[in-house]
């Protein structure tokens, strides 16, 4: 059973072996989760900086960034609990992949963020998933359970949030090529015990 919105689904599925490098170092893989927890928050608050002329974004991007610092709060809380340190940030490249392929121009900029964010959630959905199915019962799946449905979430915010602006031909043209970006990206980096 999977989680994943049913808003659209991604073109390459995670193999089932991915998990076991994952795991494999879940000391590592707990601060690499972190890190994209915090650097969602900072997601969200960017498009409230950027775009404070779009006013239907910005409520709902601050709550994406409250939940996103509260998941990083949590997650942090783990590494804490193992006496482990929060590293300095290191550039995802799955993540740095899919940037390079933002537009400029204003309009066209703003639709990309908003799609490769829905893309990039659709996939943190599926792996948190991945993850707490893999981790045996107890406070720790169940933890895991609930941050992939929050991804979920996530991914049809951002995607909802572009329909408010753009023609639904426009976007979801857009989506598909923005699909096919992250299948691009995410064959393309090596396994780690890492959520990208």
């Amino acid at each position: 059973m999977s989680v994943q919105s049913s808003t659209f689904k991604l073109k390459i599925q995670t193999p089932s072996d991915w998990v076991e490098t994952a795991l494999s170092d879940f000391n590592a893989f707990l601060v690499d989760h972190a890190s994209c927890e915090r650097k969602a928050s900072a997601v969200g608050m960017s498009f409230v900086v950027r775009y404070p002329d779009r006013p239907e974004i910005i409520e709902p991007m601050i709550n994406f960034a409250r939940e996103e610092l509260e998941h990083f709060h949590q997650v942090y809380r783990l590494i804490a609990q193992r006496n482990l340190i929060l590293p300095p940030d290191e550039e995802d490249a799955y993540v740095g992949k899919m940037m390079k392929q933002v537009r400029f121009g204003r309009d066209e900029r703003f639709l990309d963020r908003l799609l490769v964010s829905s893309v990039i959630e659709a996939r943190g959905c599926e792996r948190l998933y991945i993850v707490a199915e893999s981790l045996p019962e107890g406070d720790l799946k169940a933890f895991y359970r609930r941050l992939a449905r929050a991804e979920g979430t996530h991914q049809d915010l951002f995607l909802k949030l572009s329909y408010l602006y753009f023609p639904e031909g426009t976007v979801q043209k857009r989506l598909d090529e923005w699909l096919e970006i992250e299948a691009n990206a995410i064959t393309s980096v090596p396994y780690r015990s890492a959520l990208h």
